[in-house]
């Protein structure tokens, strides 16, 4: 069951965690970025210096993927609704009352109080006119202005500017506190109305040694109500010039967009430099100049490179600590995650220059991303794609490591995508992202009573922590579409490679019990795996955390081995979208969708013998295998074989037979669900504009809402666009995502016109099921008909309700699951994952007949 941790908990995790941190280093190190304090998009014009604030403590689980929002339920089902000061919102479970209070920033202009945490702070400005401004603030997890919902800037780094445009009279903004106890809010009047900002660049160390185009990614702010289209980005290096035409750009929004930089070959020229950026019109005149700073290295040194994803088309960037042998050829690779708050630059210069192999550091697309899931296990995988075709190195001698988050990310990877990898080395890591979280909770509460009294936790409330409900049929299946991330039910698949274990003997912040759990677990079947304790190692101490020889040591011992050689391969998944293969073995469907599915594979005399468990639909690659037996038995069926060709085989009732290769049209590696899935494959936001002026409204804004979300999370840069602007042949094979309902998205019919579940307005129509009422919302994915590998996924409601209801978009948060499909009433924000009525997944045709639903 996937639960949030309740706030005094964190509180006692997060004093573990900082002396551990203090003692590493500097608060830019950790948290990567120095926090935004001047203002050049414009004219400071208000600081918000009285706020009120609520408090709602927790103190029960609340479901990750749809949790209780009554603060912000009441904001959005109650236009009227106006908090005073001493106002009672609720009463909680202790009987206490749940009261507005004023509160006032301190010197810095921040609301700055450790009574924040689990607060809401509501803001009030009165304007004059009406007039756009940029909405400036950090600190907050969530947003609403006036009514409509907006990304935050949890991490406090201060990038946050929404455009805003300002109501004659009274202008609400209710902020969501977020990872620390402070909030910070002002007002802007833009400098233009379409201009540059250097709050978050990404940009690439230029090498002298590459003369290539290189690519870097910039915000442009658009304060007006019409689109940016035909704009370009001129960007000037060392008197050398390229012009970029960008992407357009909605209005009332902030885009980070790509651009081209010139190349230099001059190695007198090493070291920092001045980038010139200048905004384009679609007259080629400049409107916005911008400076920034730049590194020109020598591949032969650390530095750092970028790449178009293929997510959503956006530049991300990764380090290198490239091998020290300038000659080296089909050396070793390296691929090293980072942990949470750790820059990947900071990640590969821990680390010394290898003579037999090049270091790699992905992001996770932010430093604290997705804990090397969802998002950033594609981009993991996006950048040792890249590594491998600059470096070419030797396939058989990869290998994978990580610090803490990036611990995790290792045994996560490691255990996904086994045949990946020579040998894994895990550093202070934790295997199950969910299990640490109730490992943590669990043993805070063995506690002695007096020292959680301390920290407000009573008895009573104790005894509330310890509740744990049963979970519903519904919230099972929720909780099911998290199987590829239960890393502990892959774990046979370390068989594939040697393992190191390296943890600190006193780690406070991943406890080194869970390292310990880990040496016990594997002792019980792997043969080839090192556990060392560091003595009185903390969670960091020193680059020796993950720069240790004797890893290095083991990998330099370690290849993957060739299939040919391989006469026994046990391989698991969660599901075949996130991994579905080993070596030259497939699993393409399974029986039941997001449970475990397993085979077991071994060479005997004269034939191969394959076990599977929850799988319907496999492929065996013979010709990698080169011993040309003529016989297979699956599951006790036996069954001729062709050496040297691909076949493809089914679970029928009568057994296993062999058939024609699946059909990309079903489910498969290729696209398998659940809900998140559509977020990737340069996927594109379609919003709904033949609505009412209400209806259109939140639908764009709710597109802008997770386009702002996919930035500050993924460093994302999702292309946002009408209904009437799209077509098929301008999008091929991208995934969409549709903003909206049949009444009033008009790519609804393009789309989703045969998709077994239609919503209108005051109706869902499931398959034959007929919902009446205007309060039904609904996130589904189904496959885009005109493409063998792009999808659709669909964000609506019936009405303005349901519309509200769906506000959230957990979807894009990491640890958060969803299967195929979700129908929920307005009643969510008020109860959570309780006033989910049907979570599924279609049937490998992609049907509802032969799907795995639960209704409540």
């Amino acid at each position: 069951m996937f639960k949030i941790i309740p706030l005094m908990l964190c509180l006692l995790f997060i004093s573990a965690a900082v002396p551990a941190q203090q003692r590493t280093g500097n608060i830019v190190e950790y948290f990567g970025k120095e926090k935004v304090e001047t203002i050049e998009e414009g004219k400071l014009v208000h600081v918000f210096k009285e706020a009120l604030a609520l408090k709602v403590q927790t103190y029960n689980f609340n479901s990750s993927s749809f949790p209780k929002d009554p603060v912000f339920n009441e904001f959005l089902m109650n236009a009227a609704y106006e908090p005073k000061h001493g106002a009672v919102f609720d009463v909680d479970f202790l009987g206490k009352p749940v009261v507005w209070k004023a509160i006032t920033v301190d010197s810095t202009n921040s609301f700055n109080d450790r009574d924040l945490r689990s607060s809401y702070v509501c803001l009030k400005y009165r304007s004059s006119t009406s007039k756009t401004v940029l909405f400036e603030a950090s600190g907050h997890s969530l947003a609403l202005i006036n009514g409509l919902p907006h990304e935050g800037d949890h991490y406090d780094f201060g990038w946050n500017l929404i455009p805003v445009k300002l109501n004659k009279g009274l202008n609400v903004f209710v902020l969501k506190v977020g990872r620390f106890p402070r909030i910070r809010a002002r007002l802007i009047e833009p400098k233009t109305s379409i201009q540059l900002t250097t709050r978050d660049l990404t940009l690439p160390d230029v090498l002298v040694e590459e003369p290539k185009s290189y690519e870097g990614a910039i915000r442009v702010i658009n304060t007006t109500n019409g689109w940016v289209k035909n704009y370009a980005i001129s960007a000037t290096l060392e008197g050398e010039t390229v012009l970029t035409n960008i992407s357009q750009i909605p209005p009332m929004s902030v885009r980070k967009v790509r651009f081209s930089i010139p190349s230099v070959t001059n190695e007198d020229k090493i070291g920092a430099s001045k980038l010139k950026l200048e905004l384009k019109g679609s007259n080629k005149k400049t409107l916005n100049t911008k400076e920034v700073a730049l590194q020109i290295k020598s591949k032969h040194k650390h530095h750092k490179r970028t790449f178009v994803s293929g997510v959503d088309g956006s530049v991300q960037y990764y380090s290198v600590a490239p091998s020290s042998d300038k000659t080296l050829t089909k050396g070793a690779l390296f691929l090293s995650v980072h942990g949470a708050s750790v820059e990947a630059v900071n990640q590969a210069n821990a680390y010394k220059q290898k003579d037999w192999g090049n270091l790699i550091a992905p992001t996770n697309r932010r430093p604290f991303g997705f804990a090397w899931e969802d998002w950033g296990r594609l981009d993991a995988l996006e950048v040792l794609s890249d590594a491998k075709t600059i470096y070419k190195p030797d396939p058989s001698r990869i290998y994978l490591t990580g610090h803490s988050m990036g611990g995790h990310g290792t045994w996560y990877l490691g255990a996904t995508y086994p045949d990946y990898f020579a040998a894994i080395a895990p550093c202070a890591g934790y295997p199950d992202l969910l299990l640490y979280r109730d490992g943590f909770i669990n043993r805070r509460l063995q506690m002695p009573q007096e020292t959680l009294t301390r920290f407000g936790l009573t008895p009573k409330v104790v005894s509330r922590l310890k509740s744990k409900p049963q979970p519903t049929p519904v919230e099972t299946m929720i909780y099911r579409a998290g199987t590829p991330s239960r890393t502990l039910e892959l774990i046979r698949n370390y068989l594939h490679h040697g393992v190191y274990v390296l943890h600190g003997e006193i780690d406070n912040v991943v406890p080194t019990y869970i390292a310990r759990d880990m040496r016990e677990r594997l002792g019980k079947f792997h043969p080839d795996f090192t556990y060392y304790e560091y003595p009185d190692g903390t969670h960091w101490y020193g680059n020796h955390s993950v720069d240790w020889p004797p890893i290095f040591d083991l990998f330099k011992q370690r290849t993957i081995k060739a299939d040919e050689e391989i006469k026994k391969l046990e391989f698991y998944t969660g599901s075949p979208g996130v991994s579905s293969k080993s070596h030259f073995i497939t699993i393409h469907q399974q029986k039941v969708p997001f449970k475990t599915s397993s085979f077991n594979f071994s060479k005997e005399e004269n034939k191969y013998l394959l076990k599977t468990d929850n799988v319907v639909l496999l492929e065996v690659d013979f010709s990698k295998i080169k011993d040309n037996y003529g016989a297979i038995e699956i599951d006790g069926y036996a069954l001729t074989v062709r050496p040297d060709e691909k076949s493809t085989f089914k679970r029928t009732e009568d057994g296993w037979k062999e058939t024609t290769a699946p059909g990309l049209k079903e489910k498969g590696p290729h696209r398998n669900g659940g809900f998140k899935d559509a977020f990737r494959n340069n996927v594109v936001f379609v919003y709904a504009t033949q609505g009412t002026k209400t209806e259109n409204n939140w639908y764009y804004n709710r597109a802008r809402f997770d386009a702002e979300t996919f930035w500050y999370r993924a460093n994302g840069s999702v292309e946002v666009v009408k209904d009437v602007d799209f077509n098929l042949a301008n999008y091929s094979d991208r995934n969409v995502v549709v903003y909206g309902n049949k009444s009033n998205n008009a790519a609804w019919n393009t789309l989703l016109k045969d998709a077994p579940i239609q919503v209108k307005n005051n109706e869902v129509n499931f398959n034959g099921k007929v919902l009446s009422g205007n309060h039904w919302g609904m996130y589904f994915i189904v496959p885009r008909t005109d493409s063998d590998k792009a999808s659709v996924g669909v964000v609506t409601a019936s009405g303005l309700k349901g519309m509200k209801a769906a506000y959230m978009n957990h979807y894009l948060v990491n640890g958060t699951t969803f299967p195929d499909v979700l129908l929920f009433d307005d009643e969510v924000l008020k109860n959570g994952i309780t006033a989910v009525k049907c979570a599924g997944f279609f049937g490998n045709d992609w049907s509802v007949e032969n799907g795995d639903f639960e209704w409540k």
